[in-house]
């Protein structure tokens, strides 16, 4: 998995750099595809439950599971998360990341600085012994200490031989519920929050999910295993340090 892993941070820090104004999402949908069928990878998301494409794009009040087209183009001031996984010799790996377009407004700045950190909280929960809804808590508390929303329709997953596996990791609750955490265990982790309030709703594509007030929404992920060590990252190299994303 951390192979697979390391395709999907190469595609996603390759994405990032790509990322500015006028580039279409599905320039950067093609770019994806390519990346991962050039390291021999399956692009995960194509053709799950139907989904068109390989990468999910999601700007601005949009939270998960924007559609790339040709005639979304991306304008200074933008954000936009970027979801991608793929398949590697039968074992998945996911991650995702929201970043600016050019110059953004300082309360995008803050929302993105705040679901960064949600994620970086919720990951430092991932040790043998804790219960799975510590790290729902951790990211809960520190997104509303923050003045932010948690999103509740979509929450985070096992993942391993699926993509999504049996295992549903929430992005709010109280400690102390839920499965015990063991070694060897692979999650998931993804918080999505909203700048204004928790409500999503589904356009008529029947993918992409937006606020239901308008207003702006982030999402990041990893793919995490829990170690002897504690906390591992499958979706990004053992020897980068510092902020997750």
């Amino acid at each position: 998995m951390h192979r697979g892993g390391i395709i999907v941070w190469g595609a996603l820090s390759e994405l990032r750099k790509m990322v500015k104004p006028g580039v279409s999402t599905l320039e950067l949908d093609e770019f994806a595809e390519r990346y991962a069928k050039e390291h021999g990878a399956r692009p995960a998301f194509k053709g799950y439950h139907g989904y068109p494409k390989s990468l999910c794009t999601s700007l601005n009040q949009e939270v998960v599971h924007g559609i790339p087209s040709a005639k979304r183009v991306l304008k200074d001031g933008d954000i936009l998360s970027m979801d991608f996984g793929v398949e590697l010799d039968g074992y998945f790996a996911d991650a995702a990341l929201t970043v600016p377009v050019g110059k953004i407004a300082p309360e995008r700045e803050k929302l993105l600085r705040v679901t960064r950190e949600a994620l970086e909280r919720g990951i430092e929960q991932m040790k043998e012994g804790n219960r799975l809804s510590d790290i729902s808590a951790a990211v809960q508390t520190w997104v509303e200490k923050n003045g932010l929303s948690i999103v509740r329709e979509f929450v985070g997953h096992s993942i391993g031989t699926k993509m999504h596996e049996d295992v549903q990791l929430p992005n709010y609750g109280e400690p102390g519920h839920g499965p015990k955490l063991q070694k060897g265990m692979v999650l998931a982790i993804e918080p999505m929050v909203n700048a204004g309030g928790p409500a999503v709703r589904v356009l008529d594509d029947q993918w992409t999910a937006v606020t239901r007030d308008g207003s702006d929404s982030a999402h990041f992920e990893h793919t995490v295993a829990i170690t002897d060590n504690g906390p591992w990252i499958l979706t990004r190299p053992r020897e980068v340090a510092g902020p997750v994303w």
